[in-house]
Order: C-alpha cells, then sequence, then structure tokens
C-alpha cells in the first residue's frame, strides 16, 4: 500500500491542476475525485495498481469507489506533511471515521469576511485560506443559529450620534456581524416584511478588490450563497423580491440554485449591466474581455408585480385612417369573418394625429410569433391568399382588438407585389390611454443596462472611496423603482460601500443593511452620515439640512438630506478569539492567544487540550498560517457569538442597558 501512496502523489504531482508550490492540494483533489472528473480519472486509470484499486469491473465497466478514494487520500501515510501529521497525532477524527464520512447534517460556515484580509497577498491567500465545512449535529445548527444578542447600539441624524434608548418597527438600521447569523436573528421581527433583496455578493473570481479574497472552492461558494439565500426567502413579503448581481464565473450555477430556492416560475429576468468600456485598460493577453454583469431576478410568488416605467403616451403615430368604400366580399377566414376589400374598394390617408387615428404596423419579425395578434392572423392565413385574392386587398377580420382598443376588427393588408409575403396592420388608440385625462402608459423594462461611465465614475459616490466592486447609485434606484413604493423595506446583506442602503434613504425607503467587515463605519456608516447632513441652524426653521450628499442620484431625486439610522452590532464571544487569532503576527503571538483561550473560548468537543499541550514541539514545527488553521478549527463555531436565549447568563456580562433593548428589538411587531 506503501507504494501506492508514493505512485499516486508522483502522478498527481505531474498535474499543475492538483499542486501549489510543489505541494499537492488535497482539498481541490478531493473536490475532483467527488465531481468524477475525467481529468483525475484519467490519471488513475493510467496506473495499473491505481486502476486496480479504485475501479470496480461491473458487467466490463469500470465504476470508481469515491468513497474508497477518499478514505485512501485522508490516510495519514498520504501526503505525511507535519500539518496532517499534527492533527491525526491529536485525534482530530474519530475512531477512523472521518468527519465529512458521517450522516450528520453539514453546514458550510461562512469565513469569508472574517478570514481573508486585505493585507494578505494573493499568493499567501492561495496557500492560507481558511474556509470549512463543518459537520454539525442538527441541534449545533439549530444554536448556531438562534438570534443574537446586538450590541453597542448608536442613532445617527442630522444633530449627530445618539445613545438609543428605544427602538421602533420603522427605523433604519445597519448591523456589524457575519451575515447569516444577523440574518437568522432578523426572522424573529421581519418575516415577510421586506420588499426588496439587493446583495452584490463575493463573485468567486479571485480578485481582492474588496478588501478580502474573495475566492472560494466552488461547491463552498454554493453553499455558502444557499445558507442564506434559504433564510433571506423567509424575510420576504408574499409579494417581494430579490436581485442578484454576479459575473458569469458563477452565474450560471447560482441560476440553477435559485431555481431550487425561489422555483423556476418564480424567475423574472436576467438583467444584463455593462459595467466597463470596451478596450480600456486592456489587457492584450486576454482572450475576452468581460464587459457585462449579470442581475438574476427572482420573485416570491405571484403576487410580485413590477413597477414599469411610465411615460407620456405619444400620438403622433396615429395618423391613418381607413375609407371603405363599399361593403367588400365577407368570408370565414382562420375562423373569423374577413371582410375582404379589393384596391379600388377602400382607402387609406394621412391625417393630422388625433384619438380616433390609426397606427401603420409592419407585420413582421417577433410580432408574428405572438398568439391572438393580427401579425399571426396574416402569418397563418393571409400570406399565401394573393393567388386566390389579388394583390393589395385589405382585409378587415372582425373580432379582434376587443380588449385593446375597443374597435372589434383589425385592418391588414395583403402583399403587394408577388415576390412578397408582409403586410401591415393598423391599430388604434389603447381604451385605457383613450379615457385617461393624462395620455400616459408603462413600458416593458430592458434586460440591459449601459452603466459603463456610471460605473467607471462612482467611486467617490457617497463621499466614501471604494476602489472595486463598487455599484453606482443610478443601478439601484433603477431596481428600487421598479421593485417598490415608498416606505417598502429594502435589505442587502453584503453591504459593501452602503449604496443600497444609501439610495434607499434618499428614495425614502426603510432599510436594513449588514456587513461583517471592520470597514462598515469608514465606509457604509461615514456615507450614511454624509447623505443625511447636519441641521442647518441659519435657516430658522425644522428640517432644514446642509452639507449632505450631492453626489449619485441626489439630483434626480432632489434630496435635501435628514433622515436618520440605528447601527448595532452582534455580540461577539468565540469571535474575539478568531479576530485575534487572525491579526496575530507571530507564532510566540499565537501561542499566548492559545493559552488565554484554554480558559477564556468555547473549544470544540472533539478536542483534548491536554493532549494538544503535549504535542507542543510539533505544534511549533508548523507554518504560521498552519498553526492560525489548527487553532481556528478548533474554536467551537456554534459560539461565535451571543445567543439571546442567554444574555442573562452571567459569563456573557451583558449590561441591563443591552437586556432592555434587545428584549424591546425581539419584541417588536
Amino acid at each position: 500500500m506503501q507504494n501506492l501512496f508514493k505512485d499516486l502523489e508522483q502522478l498527481l504531482l505531474q498535474c499543475d491542476d492538483y499542486s501549489i508550490d510543489g505541494k499537492l492540494n488535497k482539498p481541490k483533489i478531493e473536490e475532483q475525485a467527488l465531481s468524477l472528473a475525467s481529468q483525475l480519472l484519467k490519471i488513475l486509470l493510467s496506473h495499473v495498481g491505481l486502476k486496480k484499486h479504485f475501479f470496480q469491473d461491473v458487467d466490463s465497466l469500470l465504476v470508481f469507489d469515491k468513497v474508497k478514494f477518499q478514505k485512501f487520500i485522508s490516510n495519514k501515510q498520504f501526503l505525511p506533511d507535519s500539518y496532517t501529521q499534527f492533527k491525526n497525532k491529536i485525534g482530530l477524527t474519530a475512531n477512523g471515521t472521518y468527519l465529512t464520512e458521517s450522516k450528520e447534517v453539514v453546514l458550510d460556515f461562512p469565513y469569508k469576511d472574517c478570514v481573508l484580509q486585505g493585507c494578505q497577498d494573493k499568493e499567501d491567500s492561495k496557500r492560507n485560506e481558511v474556509f470549512f465545512n463543518e459537520t454539525l449535529a442538527p441541534d449545533d445548527i439549530d444554536m448556531l443559529l438562534e438570534p443574537k444578542v446586538l450590541t453597542n447600539f448608536k442613532k445617527y441624524d442630522a444633530t449627530g450620534e445618539h445613545k438609543v434608548t428605544d427602538l421602533n418597527i420603522q427605523d433604519n438600521l445597519i448591523i456589524k456581524g457575519n451575515n447569516l447569523l444577523a440574518l437568522h436573528s432578523l426572522l424573529s421581527v421581519y418575516r415577510g416584511k421586506v420588499k426588496l433583496i439587493y446583495i452584490d455578493p463575493p463573485y468567486n473570481t479571485g480578485n481582492d478588490g474588496f478588501g478580502y479574497n474573495d475566492k472560494f472552492n466552488h461547491s463552498t461558494w454554493l453553499t455558502f450563497m444557499k445558507n442564506r439565500l434559504e433564510v433571506a426567502r423567509k424575510l420576504l413579503r408574499e409579494d417581494g423580491v430579490i436581485f442578484i448581481q454576479c459575473d458569469d464565473n458563477e452565474q450560471a450555477y447560482l441560476k440553477v440554485l435559485m431555481d431550487e430556492l425561489f422555483k423556476q416560475d418564480n424567475f423574472e429576468l436576467t438583467m444584463f449591466v455593462q459595467v466597463r468600456f470596451s478596450n480600456k485598460t486592456l489587457n492584450e493577453d486576454m482572450n475576452y474581455q468581460k464587459l457585462c454583469e449579470s442581475i438574476h431576478v427572482y420573485r416570491k410568488s405571484p403576487e410580485f408585480k413590477v413597477n414599469k416605467e411610465s411615460i407620456e403616451y405619444e400620438l403622433s403615430k396615429f395618423c391613418y385612417k381607413i375609407i371603405e368604400k363599399n361593403t367588400g366580399t365577407i368570408q370565414k377566414i382562420g375562423g373569423k369573418d374577413v371582410i375582404i376589400f379589393k384596391p379600388d374598394e377602400y382607402e387609406i390617408i394621412k391625417v393630422s394625429p388625433n384619438l380616433d387615428g390609426l397606427k401603420e404596423t409592419w407585420a413582421t419579425g417577433s410580432l408574428a410569433n405572438q398568439g391572438g395578434t393580427a401579425a399571426e392572423f396574416l402569418k397563418l392565413y393571409l400570406e399565401e391568399r394573393k393567388s386566390i385574392d389579388g394583390l393589395g386587398v385589405l382585409y378587415k377580420v372582425i373580432g379582434m382588438g376587443e380588449n385593446g382598443d375597443g374597435l372589434g376588427y383589425r385592418y391588414i393588408t395583403g402583399p403587394k407585389r408577388e415576390s412578397a409575403t408582409k403586410g401591415k396592420f393598423y391599430t388604434g388608440i389603447p381604451l385605457e390611454y383613450k379615457n385617461m385625462n393624462e395620455k400616459t402608459k408603462t413600458i416593458p423594462i430592458s434586460n440591459f443596462i449601459d452603466l459603463k461611465e456610471d460605473t467607471t465614475n462612482c467611486r467617490q459616490e457617497g463621499g466614501v472611496s471604494f476602489n472595486s466592486g463598487k455599484k453606482p447609485e443610478i443601478l439601484l434606484k433603477k431596481i428600487i423603482e421598479m421593485s417598490t413604493n415608498e416606505g417598502d423595506i429594502v435589505l442587502d446583506y453584503h453591504l459593501g460601500s452602503g449604496t443600497t442602503a444609501a439610495v434607499a434613504h434618499k428614495m425614502s425607503r426603510q432599510y436594513i443593511g449588514i456587513e461583517q467587515m471592520n470597514y462598515i463605519e469608514d465606509l457604509a456608516v461615514t456615507r450614511l452620515k454624509n447623505v443625511i447632513g447636519v441641521v442647518d441652524d441659519s435657516k430658522g426653521f425644522i428640517e432644514s439640512y446642509k452639507d449632505f450628499d450631492r453626489s449619485g442620484i441626489s439630483k434626480a431625486v432632489n434630496w435635501q438630506g435628514g433622515g436618520s439610522f440605528v447601527y448595532c452590532e452582534l455580540k461577539q464571544n468565540n469571535q474575539l478569539w478568531v479576530d485575534k487569532v487572525i491579526n496575530a503576527i507571530s507564532s510566540g503571538e499565537l501561542l499566548n492567544i492559545w493559552q488565554i483561550m484554554q480558559d477564556k473560548a468555547q473549544l470544540s468537543y472533539k478536542i483534548d487540550v491536554k493532549t494538544i499541550n503535549n504535542s507542543a514541539d510539533d505544534f511549533n514545527q508548523l507554518s504560521l498560517g498552519e498553526q492560525k488553521q489548527f487553532l481556528l478549527e478548533i474554536i467551537d463555531k456554534n459560539q461565535l457569538y451571543v445567543n439571546y436565549t442567554e444574555i442573562d447568563d452571567v459569563d456573557y456580562q451583558c449590561s441591563q442597558e443591552e437586556k432592555n433593548l434587545n428584549n424591546v428589538f425581539y419584541g417588536l411587531k
């Protein structure tokens, strides 16, 4: 068996896809095995011993035993690096059975916000990313997702920062903390109350523009998204809708995931947003240039109705009148009574646009494929009648248009040349517009938005700089306009620079924003304070403001400042230790943290502290990144934040003020 270990290692090292810096990438190999990647299977089949060991002959077909292969590469004899030896020595596997093989519920816990910091360069992050699939029992998951204690409440308005003494269901809310846990904390208060969710999650591309590496293992990224989308859907109203922005790295998989979670029948559309100029700062080494991003739009149920844009109804095209010079000839065509007028039996004249005028339309293209239309009728029944009725005839089809313009018929012209097949049809002004005092109409929403210039110029919008990934305010304005009305709740749980909240504030929508990164106060909070501005005492009347944000959509919506929002944080427990481990800069510092953690932190029940301390020499042989990874693994992930049910536990030292405000918040209706 030892030879097989060596043979497999040597074979896999010959493939660049399975190695990093000359060492095998075991997580990648495991993922490829689970997905039955052809590249890996070909490698295994190329070796007689490996082929015999991992494939079974079933009726002359070779069947790959991926469970056996996973056990094999998880064996401590395969890749016996110091970290693997250390983990196996202290017994992080139970009774020889690997946790990933258990039949417990698997929850992929999010580390994207709290592990990868902007100070890591790309090479470091590729080697030392710390993403875990934690294998938890159902009871543990329930504990993990219980509502959390909120702390550090502050209220901001035009007179500054204030201590929070009361809370209201109409408050705008900004929460700092893990977004999965924050979403579950919101459920007891906001279940079924949110009208719009917009998120711009990590794209899984490997770019570091957000201040953290957004490169996830593919399956981890999907689980990360699924965990949050499941609870986000519960927060939506029945007439609610969600917009998710993504690039083409994961958008196809995201679409399939959304079909499963929101049901395919609730898919509205995919919008394509041009966010870059073509040929600008073009990298000539690239085969393709990506100019657009996608936004998948899903309603919660058919109760959602989109707000289409209204424009003034244009009468100029209703400038035709048809004069019937005699009664024509009636025939039954396509199940309808059709009056046929020869060229000398009718006249089409152009008149001044008026409410009784007709509009002329060529019956071509996609119109001919729309059921029940004059264009379809022409295609199905009239195109080939030129040999019967002659050229240049006019058909008056009875029983069409009753619910449109109310005429009860459609005029359709036949071909005028022997080589032609198409004609025109004539319609009146729709009844809904003819009977209105204000002549307006709604227009369909385009699935393409050109925002390349706005995206390029939005870096300083809101008075905060966010050099990559920042979305222009005009995009959120379009989304909010088409999906909400004033007073509706808008949620963004990847808040970033705060664009969604800023636009919602200016458009008189209530909003909830969630962000874990420490830059939340430098970016989102600062931006919202800029939106509000300060009271202008010189005006001599209430609700007059100065120094408010005039960028973005401010002019378009006549923004004049004002309003308020409440800021709070999830109260940390083990998350304090996660942050300390992540921010440590030396092994000595980590050892000091470990000594304190033994008394102060909640550690995984799988860990024997005495055994770890007896293995101190082996721990010292690990790299700093491996030491961090190990300490992060042994922290109990159920205890990152304080559960609301434990707010009275003296160990968590919740103040009376915290207790009062949390009781008010979780009692809001």
